[in-house]
């Protein structure tokens, strides 16, 4: 059963023996374990249908999963691979005021300091099918931090980006790490330089962590380009 809402957990979350099948029966998890060790930028890789993007799913909580636990030391936002899936507001102020909790007050600073932090200061009025791509993504990224988000889950967040795009947000991402935590997924293992550990998800399973670009030369030794994983 899932768990959530444990804020003097030592990790930012932590998934014991998940288990999860889609409707056809098939089996996308496998008692599948991971920790992550603390705040920092921590990335997945692994071929497809590895489990990796259905388990940022059940650990943002769109999916239930069959047995296993997710304990989660802060809450998870998700962002996914195509910004245009999720942004729903006709400007980027009033797609961050959505995501706002509603408690809060002074709302247009609070939207000037969130556009800001992504390096998307003054946008409040732009209107979002103006927005390039990458500063699509970099919204929605806004959009998890206004939530109150402490556990950014990043499903291939560059694959539709262009290659000045990918690093930006890759850089912003790393700008954000020492006070947040993400899980990031990728296909591309020149990324896995920039992580502070990564892992490779096979059968439904997760690896041990490695540094990042010691697990980038052990795939591509594997014989994996550089550049995707299978």
């Amino acid at each position: 059963m899932a768990d959530g809402g444990r804020p003097s957990l030592p990790s930012p979350l932590q998934i014991e023996r998940l288990r999860y099948r889609w409707p056809n029966g098939t089996a996308a998890l496998k008692h599948c374990s991971l920790k992550l060790p603390g705040p920092g930028l921590w990335m997945l890789v692994g071929g497809n249908g590895s489990g990796k993007s259905t388990l940022l799913r059940l650990i943002a909580g769109l999916l239930q999963p069959e047995g296993g636990q997710i304990l989660r030391g802060c809450a998870p936002a998700l962002v996914f691979q195509n910004p245009d899936h999720q942004l729903l507001l006709p400007s980027c102020g009033s797609e961050l005021a959505f995501h706002l909790p509603e408690h809060q007050s002074l709302e247009r600073r609070l939207i000037d300091a969130a556009l800001e932090q992504v390096g998307l200061g003054g946008f409040a009025e732009r209107p979002i099918h103006s927005l390039s791509g990458g500063q699509k993504q970099r919204l929605a990224i806004a959009s998890a931090l206004i939530s109150g988000a402490q556990l950014l889950l990043l499903d291939e967040p560059t694959a539709l980006l262009d290659p000045d795009s990918q690093q930006s947000v890759l850089t912003l991402i790393r700008e954000l790490c020492p006070s947040l935590s993400a899980l990031w997924v990728t296909h591309r293992l020149e990324e896995l330089d920039y992580c502070d550990g990564a892992l490779c998800m096979e059968r439904g399973q997760a690896g041990h962590w490695h540094a990042g670009n010691e697990l980038r030369r052990q795939l591509e030794q594997r014989g994996l380009p550089r550049g995707t994983t299978g």
